[in-house]
């Protein structure tokens, strides 16, 4: 077994050939060809599928001594919570550690508050995970080891800007590699827990100290970028470098703890969406177990975001117990740690975490409750949580839609502006299919394989703007196949590195060629309304637009030119005209108005692409007609009767599962004033709701019922599907469709 400095030194000629245009970098983003990885522990390896409940406390420094253990053990058994994380060592140590650098607790005295709890824990069955904190040390830290701090790009050393007793430390370098390795090393030694869980490893920004200036250079010959510019030669190498670097880590730590605990592992505080800095696949293979850190709503976010990190963490891990890290107190850049958030606004983002899969785990910082509000609110959610346990052990979802996100786009070609061109374009769709209440799942555009691809009938690209040929050739094979494609504005239009293309990677799924303009910042332009005049209706695209004209446009769009044979399109583009003097406001004459969609028959599939960013501007606006024009689409592309249909009022965010011997439907009831910017004040119920539920084939119905209502619904059976009305839903309603034997 290696020891740490051999892992460091080794870890750096590994990265030395890894970087663009081959070697490691490559395999970073290698799609079909590339060779597994030694995967992680499959659930049924370990213990990581068991615990359907979590509890967290975070202690902070004076906590031992002044908070009490038996009412922390009386709380977790009340709640049913069978595995607890547990601040353990790392800024401060809260047991008796023997590594002089490592600061214990001021309040421990003789006292050991986490070996006392875990052991509490322990007794009550349950599965503990230490917490330890990487991101800060102590000024002692720094007189032994000024390297190990974390300096700044004009050279300095950074302290802490919280708290200035303390210096943050480089994540890449020895203080994590060496020192942080041997805090793990003691804890896993003394206590033997199931994992280790680390906040904030990653570091807590760019890194110019003497280890990341030396080991950057030896692994790509340049120097530490000075630029956020993605396409910059060291930045575009740096971006993967640091990756290597901290997967690094995350393999030393993982091989020291099973070392001495080969039932453990290291849990990794990462991963997420499109703008997540690690690559999602990548943690697949390391990781058999993850906890989606997404404490809570703030600023403008609607609370289906904590559903979709279910989402975006299952696209890569597969059936992986994936937990829902939820805090009890307001989640704001203010950061106010003690504070606790309204009781519904807790409910209603966690509800939406659970009905995408999440397992929900609590957090509470600092163990001397001050404010108890939240107890009882968090008590409730996981009594209904265990009692109805059988039927949130999922085994898989049933959507058929799949809406891709891509981390290579967010990272060489969104850049400092991921959110704006990656994210927001996500977001709008994700908006549109909830409200349409169509299932859906997230789809990494590292895994576009035939398997990953087989649950799917349609596909949404918004704005996916990057990707290789190998990935364009994927989706050209499942439109062939029958599958259905929705894309928007620049996606295909650069590679897996965000250097453009001459073409679209995707042109000849679309039917156009790029024209070599991209307009931007359009105001005042408008798609007209086209009827097909060989048609004696209007084209699906067009369904609840009878009575109208012209709907807004796009801001952004990209210039195509129709290849093929000329065909009726449902839109054309209104280009812009004067929005003032208001006497200027009028439409002129003459001029080319060019489609402002192209649909498609390839094969046994249909493709839909609007050249202009309809998504990102639907999540700006909110226009309605933006969500039935993209509604439309996915219906139209998707060609069958959807597995779920539900009629009613109101905004429900849908989930559809398989059990062993059940199906759910989940219906979250998301109709609040305050759904985009929380915290809610209440929940406003919403009336019964009609459901058509396909059931899969070879299935026989034994009962429905609700497990919120907690009483069994009557049906009718036609053919393959199972009809029924609701009751009125508060929060969240259940759908139980057992099966028989």
């Amino acid at each position: 077994m290696s020891s740490r400095r051999e892992f460091v030194k080794g870890s750096v000629l590994a990265a030395t050939g890894s970087l663009l245009p081959a070697g490691a970098a490559k395999d970073l983003l290698a799609t079909e060809n590339a060779p597994e990885a030694t995967p992680a522990s499959s659930a049924a390896d370990g213990w990581y599928d068991r615990p359907m409940r979590w509890a967290q406390l975070a202690f902070v420094e004076d906590d031992p001594g002044n908070y009490d253990p038996r009412f922390w053990l009386d709380y977790f058994r009340a709640v049913h919570a069978d595995a607890a994380c547990l601040s353990a060592g790392g800024v401060v140590a809260f047991y008796p550690t023997e590594l002089p650098l490592q600061q214990r607790s001021q309040w421990l005295g003789d006292r050991d508050a986490f070996g006392d709890l875990q052991a509490g824990c322990r007794a009550m069955g349950m599965n503990i995970v230490a917490r330890t904190d990487a991101h800060a040390c102590w000024q002692k830290v720094y007189d032994a080891h000024p390297d190990w701090i974390r300096v700044d790009a004009s050279g300095q050393p950074v302290r802490h800007p919280s708290d200035p007793r303390y210096w943050e430390t480089c994540a890449l370098g020895p203080y994590n590699f060496e020192f942080m390795t041997s805090v793990h090393e003691e804890i896993m030694r003394r206590y033997k827990p199931d994992g280790i869980f680390t906040n904030r490893w990653s570091g807590s920004g760019m890194c110019y100290c003497e280890h990341c200036r030396q080991n950057f250079r030896a692994a790509t010959g340049l120097d530490l970028p000075r630029t956020t510019n993605p396409q910059d030669p060291a930045r575009k190498q740096y971006i993967l470098w640091r990756q290597q670097r901290l997967f690094d880590l995350w393999r030393l730590w993982n091989e020291k703890i099973r070392a001495i605990n080969p039932g453990a592992c290291y849990i990794a505080n990462a991963g997420g969406g499109a703008l997540s800095e690690l690559d999602m696949k990548t943690i697949d293979q390391l990781a058999p177990t993850l906890v989606a850190d997404r404490q809570g709503r703030r600023g403008l976010m609607a609370p289906w975001a904590n559903g979709k990190n279910g989402k975006e963490y299952r696209a890569t891990m597969g059936g992986k117990a994936i937990a829902g890290m939820f805090s009890v107190g307001i989640e704001d850049e203010h950061r106010w740690k003690d504070s606790v958030q309204n009781g519904d606004e807790i409910r209603m983002w966690v509800a939406d975490g659970i009905a995408q899969g999440l397992r929900p785990w609590f957090i509470k910082f600092n163990a001397k409750p001050i404010d108890k509000r939240w107890l009882p609110v968090v008590q409730d959610i996981f009594q209904w949580h265990y009692a109805n346990e059988k039927y949130l052990r999922n085994v898989q979802p049933l959507a058929r839609v799949g809406l891709v996100y891509s981390q290579q786009s967010a990272w060489f070609y969104g850049g400092e502006q991921a959110r704006e061109k990656i994210e927001e374009p996500a977001l709008g769709f994700y908006e549109v299919l909830v409200e349409a209440r169509i299932p859906f799942e997230m789809v990494h555009d590292r895994c576009l394989d035939a398997a990953h691809l087989a649950p799917f009938r349609t596909l949404i690209l918004p704005n996916i703007a990057a990707l290789s040929s190998e990935q364009c050739a994927s989706l050209g094979k499942f439109v062939e196949s029958g599958g259905g494609l929705v894309a928007t504005y620049e996606t295909s239009l650069y590679d897996e590195w965000g250097v453009r293309r001459k073409d679209f990677g995707l042109a000849s799924l679309f039917g156009v060629s790029y024209a070599g303009k991209i307009e931007e910042n359009m105001r005042n332009s408008y798609l007209s309304l086209e009827k097909d005049p060989a048609a004696s209706s209007v084209h699906p695209l067009l369904r609840g637009f009878e009575d109208a004209g012209r709907i807004v446009n796009a801001v952004n769009q990209v210039s195509v030119t129709p290849t093929g044979e000329s065909r009726f399109t449902p839109l054309r583009i209104i280009p812009s005209y004067p929005d003032l003097p208001m006497e200027s406001v009028f439409t002129r004459p003459g001029g080319t108005h060019l489609p402002g969609v192209y649909l498609e028959r390839i094969g046994g599939g249909r493709v839909v692409y609007f050249p202009g960013d309809i998504d990102r501007t639907f999540w700006d606006v909110l226009n309605v007609d933006h969500a039935r024009l993209l509604r439309n689409a996915v219906e139209w592309v998707t060609n069958e009767a959807p597995i779920v249909t539900v009629e009613g009022k109101g905004i429900l965010d849908l989930a559809m599962w398989e059990q062993a011997s059940s199906m759910t439907l989940h219906l979250v009831n998301l109709t609040n004033p305050m759904m985009l910017k929380g915290p809610v004040r209440e929940i406003d119920p919403i009336s019964g709701q009609r459901v058509s539920l396909r059931i899969p084939e070879g299935k026989h119905v034994r009962r429905v019922h609700l497990l919120v209502a907690a009483r069994d619904v009557p049906y009718r059976t036609e053919r393959d599907s199972i009809y029924f009305e609701t009751p009125a839903i508060g929060l969240h309603e259940v759908v139980a469709v057992d099966f028989s034997a």
